[in-house]
């Protein structure tokens, strides 16, 4: 059995009060109390009973993040990071899948789970403001960025349209004056495929440059076979790219190998920039040119926000909140020669 905050206490020469300040992290303890029950701590192997002090709150001590695919790389990454957020703040992380599925992004959003769960982290594809607008779950609810609500819940997004920008903005000044965009989407305004496109329109006439909707392809998904779905359409129509800006980075990648399979070369003949930064785009043959969104940060602030609104955090008014972003260069950009 192991040891009890009695068990420390003892061996500490303090009471068990004075254990529990410095297990809980209470800010009135001694440098010199800290340390010494510390000590104790450390030689009797104890560890808190996090499960019963998040039930004394009357909690569960979890926090749901839910995603559209957790077989993309990103939101895999983003996950391993939103864990280690909540593990500082003493939490589990359940992961769920929605598959990017209204349906399911409703059912997720409105407490299908809130038996045990203290708090939900989403990231929709599919939802509308509307089904968030009629939610009764009381448990707090923060929205990572693959869309723009307005629904008084605390959303936690990049600016699509600048870090876009910033990304066509790299290729203009490489002397690119044909770049594509792969990845436009038909519907919502407010999803990130148009606010990237969005960018890409506005960098391009800040450079008097045309926005040729010829070199624009549309996909089903943002995968890597969209990806070389959306270059071979672009390829077949006759128009021919000296740069592209991929939605994201699978969609680049899937973009490079049709590149590859057309003797056209990377960066030689064709620049190509992606989004996301994720480990594959790092260790392509060609490493990927990528905006890079800080996922730490992502996390951080999304866990965050959950934990303040669980602790009552008084005048915590719903927020838009912009993590920062970085443009990544690698090989896969280059002067036009």
């Amino acid at each position: 059995m192991g040891a009890s905050l009695k068990d420390v206490a003892q061996r500490a020469g303090v009471s068990v009060k004075t254990v529990s300040n410095v297990v809980n992290n209470y800010p009135h303890v001694t440098p010199a109390m800290r340390e010494r029950v510390q000590q104790a701590i450390d030689e009797l192997g104890y560890r808190p009973n996090l499960i019963a002090r998040h039930l004394r709150k009357g909690r569960t001590g979890i926090i749901a993040l839910a995603v559209p695919e957790l077989g993309n790389p990103y939101f895999a990454e983003l996950a391993g990071a939103v864990i280690d957020a909540a593990a500082r703040h003493d939490y589990t992380v359940l992961l769920d899948h929605t598959g990017g599925r209204r349906e399911n992004e409703i059912l997720v959003s409105q407490g299908f789970r809130a038996h045990v769960i203290d708090g939900l982290i989403l990231s929709p594809i599919e939802l509308e403001a509307e089904d968030l607008l009629g939610r009764s779950e009381d448990a707090p609810l923060v929205l990572l960025g693959e869309r723009e609500y307005e629904a008084p819940y605390d959303q936690i997004a990049i600016d699509n349209v600048a870090a876009a920008r910033s990304a066509v903005r790299h290729l203009t000044g490489l002397g690119h004056r044909r770049i594509a965009f792969l990845g436009a989407r038909r519907e919502s305004a407010r999803r990130p495929a148009h606010l990237r496109l969005r960018g890409w329109r506005e960098e391009l006439t800040a450079a008097g440059l045309p926005c040729d909707d010829s070199l624009v392809a549309a996909t089903d998904g943002y995968g890597r076979v969209d990806g070389a779905a959306a270059m071979n359409a672009v390829l077949d129509r006759g128009e021919r790219p000296d740069a592209v800006f991929a939605y994201n980075d699978l969609v680049a990648l899937g973009a490079m190998r049709v590149l590859t399979e057309r003797r056209l070369r990377v960066p030689q003949d064709v620049s190509v920039v992606g989004f996301d930064d994720i480990e594959e785009g790092r260790f392509s043959p060609v490493a990927l040119t990528t905006v890079s969104p800080d996922k730490q940060a992502i996390a951080r602030l999304a866990v965050q926000r959950v934990v303040a609104r669980l602790a009552g955090t008084p005048g915590l008014e719903p927020e838009h909140i912009q993590p920062g972003y970085t443009l990544t260069v690698r090989e896969s950009t280059a002067r036009r020669t």
